[in-house]
């Protein structure tokens, strides 16, 4: 039988960012967005529980067949670090495996606005990167520390579930704290960094009002704050944060938002016309004074059009612009940017009259 080592190494050999084990089925790779099946006989319950078990330690086997379901990482020596998440479905085990790289990528190397670099170094504040599952959040914030860690003397701390990118020690100390292991739970993590003397403080996902409000009163008291949010643009995410508690404390949280956020990345990855691979696209929102007194004042909605006064100056970009300007540069195709556009009937009007100069 097969081993899950091979199937991971033939799951790089395709360059795909994920692989799903599930009985009934060949293993699955997705590539550039996609699933690929191999070309093998379909797993059989027990081989997929073997599989799926060759990476568990005995307490994980036991908390896996008590919960149902148990998010992990683990690294091959000389491939790569996965991310798994194993699961029962229909009284059968499945996983999916997502291929991290050992070497964190140089920010400069994403394809992300100059002006990200700028956000990084402030001394203080809240800085989140956002969008669907896949988009490369992790990748990004990894970049981000990363960065934060080879040039500046910091005590940087991540929370995570699991941890995925491991950070050595470079200029600063890097303390990586996983969920499970490391600590119960993301809020009980959150608010015991108060206490653990950080400069930086990374939360892997912002997932409930308690861990929201900790990580608002650690940027209000003078960290830097990373964290991310499943939400497409900066303006749901800045609603999706204040509805995550009662509507007699949104205006609380309102205050306290515009006083802490520095920026907001939200990013989409959509198939390249060439077939290889997949762009990137991306929304930059940088908390100037306008986009903060509309935040207090719960205008929400007027944020994407305070976004695009005087760009050139503070290097923000709709997610819009970001994908007429793939669609210019014929990376992408106007069909799959309509797809992820948050607002389609712009995006029309915009390439139209792109057009109309051009013609």
């Amino acid at each position: 039988m097969i081993t899950l080592t091979q199937l991971l190494k033939v799951m790089l050999e395709y360059k795909a960012s994920d692989m799903h084990i599930t009985s009934g089925s060949p293993p699955g790779f997705r590539v550039f967005g996609s699933i690929s099946r191999a070309k093998i006989n379909s797993l059989t319950p027990a081989e997929t529980k073997e599989l799926c078990y060759s990476i568990l330690t005995e307490s994980q086997k036991a908390q896996l067949e008590e919960t149902k379901q148990i998010d992990l990482s683990f690294g091959i020596r000389n491939l790569a670090r996965f991310r798994a998440n194993i699961f029962y479905q229909r009284g059968t085990i499945s996983g999916v495996f997502r291929h991290i790289p050992f070497e964190i990528p140089k920010l400069t190397t994403l394809g992300l606005p100059k002006v990200i670099g700028e956000l990084i170094h402030r001394p203080r504040g809240l800085v989140l990167v956002t969008g669907s599952t896949g988009c490369g959040k992790s990748t990004t914030l990894a970049s981000l520390i990363n960065e934060l860690n080879e040039n500046h003397r910091l005590h940087i701390i991540t929370i995570e579930d699991p941890i995925e990118y491991i950070h050595s020690h470079a200029k600063s100390i890097v303390n990586q704290r996983e969920i499970g292991s490391d600590a119960v739970t993301y809020a009980d993590a959150v608010r015991a960094s108060l206490r653990e003397d950080p400069d930086v403080v990374l939360i892997g996902e912002m997932r409930d009002a308690e861990t929201i409000e900790t990580a608002l009163t650690l940027a209000e008291t003078g960290h830097l704050v990373f964290s991310t949010l499943h939400t497409n643009g900066a303006h749901q995410t800045i609603n999706r944060i204040v509805q995550a508690f009662p509507s007699d404390h949104q205006e609380q949280i309102r205050l306290q938002l515009s006083l802490v956020l520095e920026g907001i990345v939200s990013q989409v990855l959509i198939e390249r016309t060439d077939k290889k691979g997949r762009a990137l696209a991306v929304e930059l929102m940088v908390a100037n004074d306008s986009i903060r007194n509309l935040i207090r004042e719960n205008k929400i909605y007027q944020i994407p059009s305070a976004m695009r006064m005087g760009q050139e100056s503070s290097g923000m970009i709709t997610l819009n612009q970001s994908l007429l300007n793939l669609m210019v540069q014929r990376v992408i195709t106007f069909e799959s940017a309509l797809e992820v556009s948050p607002d389609k009937e712009e995006l029309t009007k915009m390439l139209a009259a792109v057009e109309r100069k051009a013609g």
